[in-house]
C-alpha cells in the first residue's frame, strides 16, 4: 500500500490523498493498458471507496482518466493514450468537459434545434441527479421536465428518451430500490 499524500500545488486534494496518488497507481502497473476499479485505487492507497470514486471522478472531469460501465454495477478507469500522466497538471481550457462530449455522442432523436433541446434537457437531468444523489424517477421528471421539455407535450414521452440516454453517462447507475431508481456515484 501507498503512503497518502498531504496535498498538491493546486490544491486538488480531498483529506489526505492527492489526485496525483490516484494517478500513481495507474503509472506503476506492471500491465498499462489494464483498466482499474475504484477497488484497485483503494486498496493500493488506502482510502475508502467513495474518496476512491470521488478522486477517480474529478480526474475524468480534468480529462487525465476515462471511465465506462461494465455490468451491471461495475465500472472501470483508465488512462486515455493522449492523457496527461501523473504531475502534469492540465492547462485551463486544455480540455473539453467528458460529460458534454458523452451527451453529445448520445444517440437521441431529432435533428438542429430539437436535438439540442433533448441534449440541453438531458444535461440538465444529469446535473439534477448530481445535485440530488439518490432522487426518485418521479423527482427527475417533476423537477426537470417543466423547464426542460425538449419538444415534447408530456413528461412520459420525455422520460421515454432521457431515460435511456441517462444510463449512458458516467457516474449514473439505476438502484434496485423503486422508491430511489437512479444514484448519482460521482460525488
Amino acid at each position: 500500500m501507498r503512503e497518502a499524500a498531504t496535498g498538491t500545488e493546486d490544491g486538488s486534494s480531498t483529506g489526505q490523498f492527492t489526485l496525483d496518488a490516484v494517478l500513481a497507481v495507474f503509472d506503476d502497473r506492471s500491465d498499462p493498458a489494464r483498466p482499474l476499479t475504484a477497488n484497485d485505487v483503494m486498496d493500493e492507497i488506502g482510502c475508502s471507496r467513495r474518496t476512491a470514486h470521488n478522486k477517480l471522478n474529478e480526474l475524468v472531469e480534468q480529462g487525465r482518466l476515462a471511465t465506462r460501465k461494465v455490468g451491471a454495477r461495475g465500472r472501470v478507469w483508465w488512462v486515455p493514450m493522449d492523457a496527461p500522466r501523473a504531475g502534469d497538471r492540465p492547462e485551463p481550457g486544455d480540455h473539453a468537459q467528458p460529460v458534454q462530449r458523452e451527451i453529445t455522442s448520445v444517440d437521441l432523436p431529432g435533428e438542429g434545434d430539437r436535438l439540442a433541446a433533448r441534449r440541453e434537457a438531458l444535461r440538465a437531468a444529469y446535473d439534477y441527479l448530481n445535485e440530488n444523489p439518490d432522487a426518485s424517477e418521479t423527482e427527475v421528471i417533476t423537477e426537470v421536465f417543466p423547464d426542460y421539455p425538449a419538444g415534447y407535450d408530456t413528461a412520459d414521452k420525455w422520460w421515454d428518451v432521457i431515460k435511456p440516454a441517462l444510463k449512458e453517462l458516467p457516474d449514473v447507475e439505476m438502484d434496485t430500490d423503486p422508491e430511489h431508481v437512479w444514484h448519482y456515484i460521482g460525488g
